[in-house]
């Protein structure tokens, strides 16, 4: 996604003078070519998160596009009264661009993991959240966030996460993707965790249950008319993210359904409430957490199970 988002950026700013790319001294080996054709577009702010914010605020109050970057824990925490006085207090056109959903870097430490960043920039009025979940997802949201006008935040995974479309989505900011339909279950996720509830649906599909598969690219503006729709429609819904369970997909679907009355099995997967111990690999860190593929299976089948004694 991280590579996809550079070849995008690169082609926008060729189109549009007025777009500044400024990073906090991250993206080496991955903005060269930007730097090389797009030189007075571009600004190392080094690592100085908060006067990069800052400085992104000034530029839009002057009419230029500008675009933040760095790894989530340090363009999202570190600034975040930047975040929320300087451009969505004013309601500024910035765009916020996070690298390293989740466990992506993870062997670098919680230091540097992405597990909190929704559920913080949830809770800003007027910011709008793109989760894409693959690389193919990644392009829309990115051409979609510089044809938006207003704050906006853009979560990436750090790279490599496998194409999970067969064919070109209809990529919509505030709309769901549909990917499959299932009656028994229908597992929603969002950012880099697409293929892995992609997995999990061919898992259970295999043992004879109907399967859906949706991708919730925006967390906020959140789909509630679909949510909503679908609660009619399977037994069992399923939200799977690599972020903490407190705040993030799974908070926001649960709020839509408690404040409808709405009745539903809901199983919500993410990382719970604790800094985890283990220090590793990204598929270290998901199984430490309940986010494997059998883990996640086991679980779904457990509760349709208990469902069925009830």
């Amino acid at each position: 996604m991280r590579n996809t988002f550079a070849k995008v950026l690169l082609e926008e700013a060729k189109k549009n003078k007025k777009l500044i790319f400024l990073t906090g001294d991250l993206g080496f080996s991955v903005f060269e070519e930007f730097h090389k054709e797009c030189p007075d577009q571009y600004i190392n702010a080094g690592v100085a998160e908060q006067n990069m914010t800052g400085v992104a605020a000034g530029l839009a109050m002057e009419g230029m596009l500008p675009v933040i970057y760095s790894i989530i824990p340090f363009v999202t925490m570190r600034n975040f009264e930047q975040i929320r006085n300087d451009i969505c207090y004013q309601n500024l056109n910035v765009k916020i661009v996070a690298v390293g959903a989740g466990f992506s870097y993870g062997s670098y430490g919680h230091t540097h993991h992405g597990l909190e960043d929704i559920g913080i920039m949830r809770t800003l009025p007027g910011l709008t959240i793109l989760c894409p979940g693959d690389p193919i997802e990644a392009r829309h949201a990115t051409k979609a966030m510089f044809k938006y006008v207003g704050p906006t935040y853009l979560r990436l995974g750090k790279g490599g996460e496998p194409t999970v479309h067969e064919n070109e989505p209809e990529f919509t900011i505030g709309k769901a993707i549909e990917l499959s339909k299932g009656r028994d279950i229908t597992i929603i996720t969002t950012s880099n965790m697409l293929s892995r509830g992609n997995e999990a649906r061919l898992d259970l599909i295999s043992k004879g249950y109907s399967v859906g598969l949706v991708s919730m690219h925006t967390v906020k503006p959140l789909d509630v008319g679909f949510l909503l729709k679908l609660a009619d429609k399977t037994g069992l819904i399923v939200t799977l993210e690599e972020h903490s369970l407190i705040g993030g997909l799974g908070s926001a679907a649960a709020e839509v359904f408690v404040d409808n009355n709405i009745h539903i099995q809901l199983l919500r997967f993410g990382v719970p409430d604790r800094f985890t111990k283990k220090n590793g690999s990204r598929a270290i860190l998901q199984g430490e957490n309940g986010l494997s593929r059998d883990q996640i299976i086991l679980s779904i089948e457990r509760r349709i199970q208990l469902s069925r004694r009830a």
